[in-house]
């Protein structure tokens, strides 16, 4: 099983050169690769087989996986874009390794194919699909025909997880793709994520120790990225140990964001969690809670006059709050706390005007937690110049000074020193109002036991998603906190 390390296409190139400079030669790379591929498809028992292939190595690894295929004995096509005599090194040498015949590629190339295998281009493809490859990828994409994907669906980059810029963004739709040693941002990121389909990493002998010199700072957010950092529960563990987390209510009208905050810092395993509220919505939250405590505050002032009580080590602001300057002292208030805080929807909003407000107060302990509108507010730009959502949120939480968590069906969370993690779990059953109320109190939750901003903010990412992805279609924001056990039970 692979680690949770996602190399850029760079990165994967070089890990292919330190294999080869420590003596695996690049023909074994490939040749494992092909057969890789091979044994993908043959899960499927296909009747037949064509492979569609390039004019680099990303066409010998189709090549190798066609040969493998026959040895099997099934049915199958090799055709191509390149006459075989333009072929260069490994590709060249798979090429007579197959010894079979090589068809013209064209639209009529895909007739009675009942899978058909995308070795055309490589992760690594620098322009647009034009011309011949364009036409062939319509063709397979119209076909209704399953296609496995070498490395990347062709037409897609292994880096942005989209088309390159072109006409119509065009990139061949896998049903599967078998990517290599490791997982690139492509494979994670949307729409990248859509176009691979089920994603398989194969082993084709590169040795993990080159990891230790290429040092990739992007990981896919899976429990072995911060398990080891997950809070542990002992014998004599009591609830003042746990933490105490707050949550700053609106006003009597807009107090259940809150609410569903405070379940969930409480239900991920925060000793205490209190709402802080603001006189004329005492009642309302009363009404409301029984585990969770009611804490009154007037203004800022008295929110600060609360947190002067260091006891509240977590705080979570944003939801349900209003916009504008009030927001803003009242996010004043905490930041000069000191305390872990996290900062959402409002208290993101409110600072549209001027973003530098917000950073200059901020401090390591922060996690900020905008879907893409806020994050453009507060971020103008930044999603538009940066490339990619994760170079985005890179840059954003440099410039923020803290963790920055831009959320989606791939959110990625990125702290100052440049390390981000993308994850992938999250089911479009958590497009339901009130979802994101509850993850920024769970990651609230996971700080008030101590866990660092960018651990908890990763721990309760993939936690919200599990959670959903377990209860399945028809949860609403209050089933995640009631879920959350079960799911926790798989960290413990």
């Amino acid at each position: 099983m692979t680690g949770p390390e996602v190399l850029t296409v760079a990165q994967s190139a070089e890990a292919d050169r330190l294999a080869v400079a420590v003596g695996v030669a690049s023909l074994t790379l490939m040749e494992n690769a092909g057969r890789a591929v091979a044994d993908a498809v043959q899960e499927t028992n296909p009747t037949s087989v064509l492979v569609l292939c390039g004019p680099g190595n990303n066409g010998g690894d189709g090549l190798c996986a066609a040969r493998h295929l026959k040895q099997h004995g099934r049915d199958v096509r090799v055709a191509a874009l390149v006459a075989p005599n333009r072929l260069k090194g490994d590709a060249a040498e798979m090429h007579k390794r197959w010894g079979g015949p090589v068809l013209q590629t064209g639209s009529e190339a895909l007739h009675g194919a009942t899978l058909i295998v995308d070795a055309l281009f490589g992760a690594g493809l620098a322009r647009p699909l034009e011309g011949a490859a364009a036409e062939l990828v319509r063709a397979a994409n119209q076909s209704g025909v399953p296609i496995v994907a070498v490395d990347v669906p062709s037409g897609m980059h292994g880096d942005l997880g989209r088309p390159l810029e072109g006409p119509d963004g065009l990139s061949i739709r896998a049903a599967r793709t078998v990517t290599f040693f490791r997982k690139k941002p492509g494979h994670l990121l949307m729409p990248g994520r859509q176009l691979c389909g089920a994603v398989t990493v194969a082993d084709i002998g590169i040795p993990e120790t080159v990891l230790e010199t290429i040092r990739p700072r992007t990981f896919a957010n899976e429990p072995a990225l911060w398990a080891g950092d997950f809070p542990k529960l002992t014998v004599d563990t009591h609830k003042y140990r746990r933490g105490h987390a707050l949550v700053v209510s609106g006003t009597m009208y807009a107090t259940g964001a809150a609410r569903l905050a405070a379940r969930g810092a409480l239900r991920s395993g925060a000793g205490l969690v209190s709402v802080a509220s603001p006189p004329d919505a005492v009642g309302v939250n009363a009404a409301h809670l029984t585990a969770i405590m009611v804490k009154p505050f007037d203004g800022a002032k008295g929110l600060s006059a609360l947190l002067a009580d260091k006891r509240f080590n977590a705080v979570a602001i944003g939801p349900g709050c209003g916009v504008g300057a009030k927001t803003q002292d009242l996010v004043a208030a905490v930041l000069a706390s000191g305390a872990a805080a996290v900062l959402d929807a409002d208290a993101l909003t409110s600072f549209a005007d001027d973003p530098n407000l917000l950073f200059r107060q901020l401090h390591a302990g922060c996690v900020l937690t905008p879907h893409e509108g806020e994050f453009e507010r507060v971020f103008p730009g930044c999603l538009n110049t940066a490339g990619s959502k994760l170079e985005a949120a890179r840059e954003a939480a440099r410039k923020a000074g803290c963790v920055v968590l831009l959320k989606g069906p791939d959110t990625v969370i990125a702290d100052a020193d440049g390390w981000a993690a993308i994850n992938s779990n999250a089911p479009a059953f958590l497009a339901t109002a009130g979802a994101g109320d509850v993850l920024t109190g769970m990651i609230a939750g996971l700080m008030a036991q101590g866990m660092s901003a960018y651990r908890a903010a990763n721990a309760a990412v993939w936690l919200h998603g599990e959670t959903a992805n377990r209860f399945g279609r028809g949860l609403i924001a209050e089933d995640i906190p009631e879920q959350l056990p079960a799911v926790l039970r798989l960290i413990a």
